[in-house]
């Protein structure tokens, strides 16, 4: 006879959205995939890998939206509510032995503190405290005593650029068929779970593994977790611009023994705090003006700009028209024979339809961006050439360029992030001939980075200003570094935090 398999469900709603942008995500954002849609999703659990023989998967929901604004009440409670009843559904024919919790950690909803947490919550009245959940994580995300609690193992990436997003992923479902295995053999199977949070909130664009002292300090994270008795470590530097109580860096570290686990989250605490204060922006920075004029006096090309402020991978609403504006205000780019400039992008929907009716090679005038956020340019109207139309961008939907003088602005229906060195070929744009190439973008993901010749970081407005300092923030906890500079030493050791079938204590 052939022996059970665990079964194990998949569920989660993955955002990071900044309480700083005026944009809303509803719940089509998320794209919803349900049932053997998310095991197609995930080749590592699906038939013919070693996780996807040795457990039977059951898909309820899980949703992965554009990072963005604040999501609505109502596509919280929609899309929650449908993973519910999807979790009742699969309660009711089979017995549950885990739960993989597939979430980002930085989503905001209206009306909701900690809605990972809330959602988790609303998973365990349905499963029930004695299921096994195993939670994975973007490290910007943000992890609560109460998160911590609701899970028995959770993890995160341990790369920014992230690089690791499927090993991590990978490792949360591997860790969570161990204890399910330990169970059916009679062993311990919840872990103990050290929690340790620091105060500081600083950007991704101040920490990126790739640079220092986030080097040194992630690569500490597998060094704790090879100690005997610990089974996973993590460090979060959490989501910087949201304005919640939970917003902050943390380290957890879960496994047998709790000495082990104790002193390998004070060891992270540690590495990490003792660096608080050398965290340096990524790449050169300056004003936009200033990034052009650098850019303009550079030898080496193709001379990449992010125009940070409205980062679309971060939070920032897409459609603030400031960047651009500045740029085609500039002398420099006003006739065709200038320096050639891409710039990616912003939102036009009746932009982009007035280009498809006059087709390319027309001249256009039109009017695009700050439909959403017009707080600090308002919608822009501008006179080119329609160079390229493309239909069919799972986010964009459909994006033209217009050719402004030398500068190729990027215009699309929705919003687009421009990652990839195709998100342009496919235009009939070839960045690395270009002379200057901006994007909205904080840190530039690995093939940007590896084109560019030449890179700085323009400290621009928008929903995820790099200057945090100015957006105002209310409900962080204080003292919280970078916002103060002057606290006694922080309370870095360790708290364990109850078993999820345990009540948790009054903090």
């Amino acid at each position: 006879m052939m022996a059970r398999r665990p079964v194990i469900v998949v569920a989660g709603l993955a955002c990071e959205t900044s309480t700083f942008s005026a944009s809303r995500t509803e719940a089509p954002a998320f794209h919803p995939r349900r049932g053997n849609e998310i095991t197609e999703k995930y080749p590592f659990i699906q038939p013919g890998s070693p996780l996807g023989e040795a457990v039977d998967w059951r898909g309820a929901l899980i949703g992965h939206a554009l990072p963005g604004g604040i999501v609505t009440r109502e596509a919280f409670e929609t899309l929650s509510a449908e993973i519910i009843s999807r979790l009742k559904e699969i309660t009711a024919s089979v017995a549950l032995d885990g739960m993989w919790f597939d979430i980002h950690g930085a989503m905001c909803v209206e009306g909701i503190d900690d809605a990972e947490y809330e959602l988790l919550k609303r998973c365990r009245e349905v499963i029930g405290p004695d299921v096994l959940v195993s939670a994975s994580m973007d490290l910007h995300g943000n992890v609560s005593r109460e998160l911590v609690h609701q899970t028995d193992l959770i993890t995160c990436y341990r790369t920014a650029p992230h690089v690791d997003v499927a090993e991590t992923k990978e490792r949360a479902c591997r860790n969570l068929l161990d204890l399910i295995n330990r169970r059916n053999n009679g062993e311990a199977f919840r872990p103990y779970k050290a929690w340790i949070p620091l105060p500081v909130l600083l950007p991704g664009e101040q920490t990126s593994t790739r640079d220092e002292p986030a080097a040194h300090i992630y690569a500490t994270v597998p060094l704790v977790e090879a100690v005997e008795g610990v089974v996973d470590a993590a460090i979060w530097v959490g989501y910087a611009w949201a304005d919640e109580p939970r917003n902050r860096a943390v380290v957890v570290v879960t496994g047998w023994d709790k000495q082990a686990i104790s002193n390998g989250a004070e060891k992270l605490a540690r590495v990490f705090w003792d660096a608080h204060k050398d965290f340096r922006f990524v790449a050169p920075t300056g004003t936009f003006a200033e990034c052009l004029d650098a850019a303009l006096r550079s030898s080496t090309r193709p001379f990449f700009i992010s125009d940070s402020g409205d980062n679309p991978t971060a939070g920032g609403s897409g459609d603030v028209t400031w960047g651009l504006t500045q740029l085609l205000a500039r002398s420099e780019f006003k006739d065709e024979s200038g320096p050639v400039v891409i710039y990616a992008s912003v939102p036009g929907l009746r932009a982009v339809d007035k280009a498809i009716e006059a087709g390319v090679g027309a001249v256009i005038t039109v009017t695009a961006g700050a439909e959403v956020d017009d707080l600090h340019a308002g919608p822009l109207t501008m006179t080119g050439r329609v160079h390229a139309i493309k239909r069919g961008d799972r986010h964009a939907a459909i994006e033209i360029v217009l050719q402004v003088g030398s500068v190729y602005a990027i215009l699309t229906k929705l919003r687009k992030p421009y990652h990839l060195e195709r998100d342009f070929t496919e235009l009939n744009l070839t960045p690395r001939s270009a002379d200057i190439v901006i994007v909205k973008i904080g840190y530039l993901e690995p093939e940007l980075y590896n084109m560019a010749q030449d890179w700085m970081l323009g400290l621009t407005p928008g929903g995820v200003d790099q200057n945090l300092v100015r957006l105002g923030h209310k409900r962080i906890l204080r003292p919280m570094w970078p916002f103060d500079r002057d606290f006694t030493e922080p309370d870095l050791s360790t708290r364990i935090i109850e078993m999820a079938n345990e009540r948790l204590s009054v903090f």
